[in-house]
C-alpha cells in the first residue's frame, strides 16, 4: 500500500515538472523574441534564465523519476537523496547563467547599441512573466503538500524569475521615455537582475549541501518531535540522544528510550509504537528508530 501512495504521488509530481518544462518552453521562445525583437542586454538576462528554468525542469523530472524507484538491496533507504542533487544543479546552473549575464552586461558597457520596439519587447515579456507566475504557485502548492524539495526549488527559481522580471520591465519602462544617454540603465538592470539570480543560486546550493552532509531537521520541526515524546511519555520513562536527518521529503529520527530494568520486552515494544505514532502524526513521511535500554544503567552512572 505505501509503494502504491508513493507510485501515485511521483505520478502527480512528474506532472508537475512536465508542467514546468512546458512553461519554460513558452516563456523561453517569448523572452528571447523580445530580445531579439529589441536588443536589450537586459531582455537577453530574462531570457537566459528562462533557459536555466528549462534545464532546471528536465533535471527535476529525471530525479523525480529516480526518486519513485523503491527501496532494493542496494539502497535500502531508498532514493530520495537525489532530489538534493537536483536543487544543487540548479544552484550552479543559476549561477553560471548569472555570470554570463553580467559579462554581456560588462560588454555593453563598452558599446552602447541603440534599442529598438522597447514597449513591444516590455509586453512579451510582462506576459511571459505572467506565465511563470502562475506555475510557480501551482509548483509551490505542489511542494508543499508533498514535502518535495525538487518541486521546491524549481518553484522557488520560477518565482524569483517573475520578480526579477518585473524589476527589470519597470526599468526598461522608464527608457521608453527617457533620453538615448540613459539607455545606460540597461546594462545596470542587467547586472543587478544578475546579482539577484546569483542569491537565489547559492541559497540552494546551501539547502542542497545540507541534506547531502545530513543536517539536522530545523528547530520548528524538532520541537514538535519533543513535544511528541515527551507527550507519550509518564515519569517513569525518559529519553535521551535525539538525533534527526532528512533525505528528500523523508524524515529519519532515532533517539534512546530510557525504561525500568524489569520492563517487559512487550510493553517496551508498546510503548515505541505510541511513541512512533505520536512522531509521525505531527511530521508525515517519518521513519523513527527507537533504541531501548534500561534507565538503571544512567542513574549508576550518575552515582
Amino acid at each position: 500500500m505505501r509503494r502504491f501512495l508513493l507510485g501515485a504521488f511521483m505520478l502527480r509530481a512528474e506532472r508537475v515538472a512536465l508542467l514546468s518544462i512546458g512553461a519554460s518552453i513558452v516563456t523561453l521562445c517569448l523572452k528571447f523574441g523580445a530580445y531579439f525583437l529589441t536588443d536589450s542586454v537586459g531582455l537577453f538576462s530574462d531570457a537566459m534564465e528562462s533557459f536555466v528554468n528549462l534545464t532546471a525542469g528536465i533535471v527535476a523530472l529525471l530525479v523525480l523519476t529516480v526518486v519513485a524507484i523503491p527501496a532494493d538491496d542496494s539502497h535500502p533507504y531508498g532514493h530520495d537523496k537525489a532530489e538534493y542533487f537536483s536543487s544543487g544543479v540548479e544552484g550552479a546552473l543559476i549561477i553560471v547563467a548569472a555570470i554570463s549575464i553580467i559579462w554581456a552586461a560588462w560588454q555593453r558597457f563598452a558599446s552602447t547599441v541603440a534599442l529598438h520596439h522597447l514597449p513591444l519587447g516590455v509586453a512579451i515579456s510582462l506576459v511571459a512573466s505572467a506565465v511563470n507566475y502562475g506555475v510557480a504557485w501551482y509548483m509551490l502548492r505542489a511542494a508543499r503538500a508533498h514535502d518535495s524539495i525538487t518541486l521546491e526549488a524549481d518553484a522557488k527559481h520560477l518565482m524569483t524569475d517573475v520578480w526579477t522580471s518585473i524589476g527589470m520591465v519597470a526599468g526598461l519602462s522608464v527608457l521608453i521615455f527617457a533620453p538615448p544617454a540613459w539607455q545606460v540603465l540597461d546594462p545596470l538592470i542587467a547586472i543587478l537582475i544578475a546579482l539577484n539570480i546569483i542569491k537565489t543560486g547559492i541559497e540552494l546550493l546551501h539547502r542542497s549541501l545540507n541534506g547531502l552532509m545530513d543536517a539536522t531537521l530545523p528547530p520548528e520541526e524538532m520541537e514538535e518531535i519533543r513535544l511528541a515524546i515527551n507527550g507519550a511519555l509518564d515519569a517513569m520513562h525518559s529519553h535521551n540522544g535525539l538525533r534527526s536527518r532528512k533525505s528528500g521529503s523523508r524524515r529519519f529520527v532515532e533517539f534512546n528510550l530510557l525504561v525500568p530494568g524489569e520492563m517487559s520486552v512487550a510493553d517496551a515494544h508498546c510503548l515505541c509504537d505510541r511513541l512512533e505514532e505520536a512522531i509521525e502524526g505531527r511530521l508525515t513521511r517519518t521513519s523513527v528508530n527507537i533504541h531501548v535500554e534500561p534507565l538503571e544503567k544512567y542513574i549508576d552512572c550518575d552515582a
